[in-house]
C-alpha cells in the first residue's frame, strides 16, 4: 500500500491525459452526480454527497472536504462502454451503385477515475455478457480493451445501498488497475493505493507517493468494514433463483403492476441492462441511410413483439421479467447475478419501487 495526498489527484490526471487517455470520473452537474470527462482534479464533487430514499435522490453539500463521499449517481460506465445511441452504418448510392461504411469510428482511450466497487462488479459483469460469449461485441471490446480503471473503495454507501448482499463491494474486487481509499482526519487528505496491474504500478510509479502506514491501513480497513455493516438494504438471504422460479404465477406482481408505470427508468441507470434495438434511418432523397443501435428495455411493450402481436402485454409480466431475469435466470445465461447492489434502480424509480423489498415480500407469500 502507497499514500498519495489529495493535490496529487491533479498530477495523477496529467499523468493518464499525457498517456493518451480521456479521464472520466464523477461531477456535480444538473443537480447531481454526474459522470463526464475531466480536465482537473478540481471539477471532481469534493465536498457534496448524496441522500438517496426509494424514488428520491439530492444532492447535498458535506461538512467536509471528502471528494468521494457519496453514493451512486444516475449514470454508470455503461454509458461509455455501450453507448445509449450508437450509429453502426451508412449506406449511400455514388455512380458504383450502394456503398455500405462501418460508422464507428475509433472510440477513445478512456481512465475512468472513482469507480465505486459495485460498478467495477457491473463492468465484469457486462464482459461476461458482450465481450466473452460466443459472439463478443465489437464496439463494446473495441471501448473496453485499454480501460484503465481507477477504483475507489466505499466507505459510506447510501441508504439505498445493498451491495454486500449481492458480493459488489464495499471493497473493490479483480479488474482495478489502481484501487484508492479515501482518508480525511488531523492528519490530512490523502488516499492509500494499491496497485492491481503492471500499467497501474507504471503509472503509481510516476506519482509522488510513500508508504502506507499501518494506521493509516487499519483506519481503512476499519472504515471498510463499518461500511459494510451499515448498508442501506439488503436482498433477503435465500436462493433468490428458486424464490423467482418458484413465484412465477404469485398474486404479488399484480400488486407491483398496480405500482410500477413501466417507464424503463430502472432498466436506463442500471449498470448491467444491456439490451439494444436498432433502427434504419433515410434522408428524403433515399440516397443515404444509417442503421443505429439504442438501449431498448423489457419495460418496453414492442420490446417483445413478435408477428401478430407483443409476448408480454401486461405490467405485471414485464416487471416479473425483469427480476426474474437480473436475479435468476441471468445465472443460467451467463453463470451471475445481474444485480450488484448498487441501488440506483430504487432511487431513481418514480414510483418508489424497491427490488429488496419486492423480493422479501415474495419470500414473505412463498412461506
Amino acid at each position: 500500500m502507497k499514500l498519495i495526498e489529495h493535490s496529487d489527484l491533479d498530477i495523477l490526471m496529467r499523468v493518464l491525459r499525457g498517456e493518451g487517455y480521456t479521464v472520466v470520473g464523477p461531477t456535480v452537474r444538473d443537480g447531481a452526480i454526474v459522470l463526464a470527462e475531466l480536465t482537473g482534479a478540481d471539477q471532481l464533487p469534493t465536498g457534496w454527497g448524496v441522500e438517496a430514499d426509494a424514488g428520491r435522490y439530492r444532492l447535498v453539500a458535506r461538512d467536509d472536504e471528502m471528494t468521494f463521499g457519496h453514493a451512486a449517481g444516475p449514470g454508470s460506465w455503461k454509458s461509455f462502454l455501450h453507448p445509449a445511441h450508437e450509429r453502426l452504418t451508412t449506406a449511400e448510392w455514388d455512380e458504383s451503385g450502394l456503398v455500405f461504411h462501418a460508422a464507428a469510428e475509433p472510440p477513445p482511450r478512456y481512465a475512468f477515475l472513482g469507480v465505486r466497487p459495485c460498478d467495477l462488479a457491473a463492468m465484469g459483469v457486462l464482459d461476461g455478457v458482450l465481450a466473452r460469449g460466443a459472439y463478443p461485441d465489437p464496439s463494446y471490446t473495441a471501448r473496453r480493451d485499454g480501460v484503465f480503471v481507477i477504483a475507489v473503495n466505499c466507505t459510506e454507501p447510501g441508504s439505498t445501498c445493498f451491495c454486500v448482499s449481492m458480493g459488489g463491494g464495499p471493497k473493490a474486487g479483480a479488474g482495478y488497475d489502481l484501487a484508492m481509499t479515501e482518508r480525511l482526519d488531523e492528519h490530512g487528505h490523502r488516499y492509500l493505493v494499491d496497485a492491481g496491474s503492471t500499467a497501474g504500478q507504471q503509472v503509481l510509479d510516476r506519482l509522488p507517493h510513500r508508504p502506507a502506514e499501518p494506521t493509516d491501513v487499519a483506519g481503512a480497513d476499519a472504515d471498510l468494514s463499518a461500511a459494510a455493516e451499515k448498508m442501506g438494504r439488503a436482498m433477503p438471504e435465500v436462493d433468490l433463483r428458486q424464490l423467482l422460479a418458484d413465484n412465477r404465477e404469485s398474486p404479488h406482481w399484480d400488486d407491483i403492476a398496480s405500482r410500477c408505470l413501466s417507464c424503463a427508468n430502472c432498466t436506463m441507470v442500471c449498470p448491467t441492462c444491456f439490451c439494444t434495438t436498432t433502427e434504419d434511418v433515410t434522408d428524403l432523397t433515399g440516397d443515404h441511410a444509417e442503421r443505429w443501435r439504442r438501449w431498448d428495455s423489457c419495460f418496453n411493450l414492442d420490446f417483445s413483439y413478435l408477428h401478430g402481436g407483443e409476448v408480454r402485454t401486461s405490467t405485471a409480466s414485464r416487471y416479473r421479467q425483469w427480476i426474474s431475469h437480473k436475479l435468476s435466470t441471468w445465472h443460467d445465461q451467463f453463470g451471475t447475478s445481474g444485480c450488484v447492489g448498487c441501488g440506483r434502480c430504487i432511487a431513481w424509480c418514480p414510483a418508489g419501487i424497491d427490488i429488496t423489498e419486492e423480493a422479501a415480500k415474495l419470500v414473505d407469500s412463498h412461506d
